[in-house]
């Protein structure tokens, strides 16, 4: 159980600083902080994600899945969590999607401006043979024939002869790959144009852009989380 007075809130993002695990306010299960999404109420009256966690005012916790954060839209989760008249816009999950995405885009911008990404399938085709690439990088709408060709050297520089491209868990020894950015959005984080394929080269900063990927992944996929169901049924 979380030692909270009021299990739906925290106390600000200052003063729970060293809090690692959350309930979610429409499934009630206790998840660790980067499975879950911080929403706080603006001076507008507006609810708001804060997914740096750093936003002032008592948070609300609601797993990192769209149809979660659908569901706590449609009962009005955010105006019993937060115990004040409260309507979050029907919006709200596509809105948070969209800032996941341009967390993401932020963050592989700063790579690039770093000089820790290539770009071209030439080029991350080097970068992977030559092992200098730590994450290899596709747009979700790009041709299969040459995302195939990238992930068949991943598969042979790691003796994988598998074929997931989801980006693993942390501490996992599997090689990152990412598809979770269309080619106009690896366009505006990268400064090109007509990005389909991208590498990250070895680098600390390199984890921050995996870690907002792996979120939105997750936010995207966890649709078929059985707890999410279980929130809907319990209706």
């Amino acid at each position: 159980m979380l030692a909270l007075a009021d299990p739906d809130l925290d106390n600000g993002p200052r003063t729970d600083k060293s809090a690692t695990m959350r309930m979610c306010a429409v499934t009630r299960e206790v998840r660790p902080i980067g499975e879950l999404i911080r929403f706080v109420v603006s001076p507008q009256g507006e609810v708001i994600p804060d997914l740096k966690r750093k936003l002032p005012g008592r948070g609300l916790w609601v797993s990192a899945s769209r149809r979660t954060v659908a569901e706590a839209v449609r009962r009005n989760q955010f105006s019993k969590g937060f115990k004040r008249d409260i309507r979050a816009a029907a919006s709200l999950p596509a809105d948070t999607e969209a800032l996941l995405v341009r967390s993401a885009t932020e963050a592989l911008a700063m790579l690039a401006k770093a000089g820790q990404v290539v770009c071209g399938f030439s080029k991350v085709e080097g970068a992977l043979r030559e092992g200098q690439a730590a994450a290899l990088i596709h747009a979700s709408d790009g041709a299969a024939d040459g995302i195939r060709k990238l992930d068949g050297i991943v598969r042979q520089k790691r003796g994988n002869p598998g074929e997931s491209r989801e980006i693993p868990q942390e501490n996992s020894t599997e090689f990152p790959i990412v598809n979770v950015l269309t080619s106009a959005e690896l366009d505006l984080a990268l400064g090109r144009s007509n990005v389909i394929h991208a590498a990250l080269l070895a680098g600390p900063a390199s984890k921050t852009f995996l870690s907002r990927s792996q979120i939105l992944v997750r936010y995207r996929m966890a649709d078929d989380d059985k707890t999410a169901d279980a929130a809907r049924n319990s209706d």
